[in-house]
């Protein structure tokens, strides 16, 4: 069964930066579309940022411009590199694997909390 592991979380003041990281089990990973996704308490899941097989980016829009998102297709990996980090962008961060064909896959997240 194929697995996600998120890492990289953690207590970050305002303006700071944080790199979050999911590697994944298995020999699938360059086959998915790979993204970031968040939940703040209280408020709905919402995209972050994806990137397809392909390396195309999307961002969400309260994001473009500090964040960047990358793959490493030999490492099984997905990054998150967040920059100029607000409070507002507390919340737990999931990876994704997204495959028309398939099931999504989601980690189990990882906590960012933006604070002074």
């Amino acid at each position: 069964q194929v697995q996600l592991v998120e890492s990289g979380g953690g207590l970050v003041q305002p303006g700071g930066s944080l790199r979050l990281s999911c590697t994944t089990s298995g020999n699938i990973f360059g086959l998915y579309d790979a993204g970031w996704y968040r939940q703040a308490p209280g408020k709905q899941r919402e995209l972050v940022a994806t990137i397809t097989s392909g390396g195309s980016t999307n961002y969400g829009d309260s994001v473009k411009g500090r964040f960047t998102i990358s793959r490493d297709n030999a490492k099984n990996t997905v990054n998150l590199q967040a920059n100029s980090l607000k409070p507002e962008d507390t919340a737990v961060y999931y990876c994704n694997l997204h495959h028309a064909l398939f099931r999504d896959l989601w980690g189990q997240g990882t906590q960012v909390t933006v604070s002074s």
